[in-house]
């Protein structure tokens, strides 16, 4: 967990963060917008994957209640969360918001 911390406090650009699961179909969906959101912002974005069956604390700390949650820190902070699966141009919407 202290890394996990420690990327979102330290780091100079957001950090979308998705929990998810692999038995979780709407997650699996979700999968390809996240990659290629990730394509798109490049170094401007870290986007990270956290899975809630091997990271229990991470989840329960940000009270993660159902997957796919996204939460977008910003100077270690949350900027933004969202849950359930969402079309590539909403998410790109929302996230040019803080990139």
């Amino acid at each position: 967990m202290s890394k996990f911390n420690k990327l979102i406090s330290t780091s100079k650009v957001p950090v979308l963060v998705d929990f998810y699961a692999d038995w979780c179909q709407p997650c699996h969906a979700l999968a390809p917008i996240i990659r290629e959101v990730a394509r798109e912002y490049g170094e401007e974005l870290k986007v990270i994957k956290v899975n809630i069956d091997k990271n229990r604390q991470a989840a329960a700390k940000y009270q993660v209640r159902s997957i796919p949650t996204l939460l977008l820190f910003n100077k270690g902070k949350i900027a933004w969360r969202g849950s359930g699966v969402m079309p590539a141009p909403k998410l790109k919407e929302i996230l040019s918001q803080y990139v």
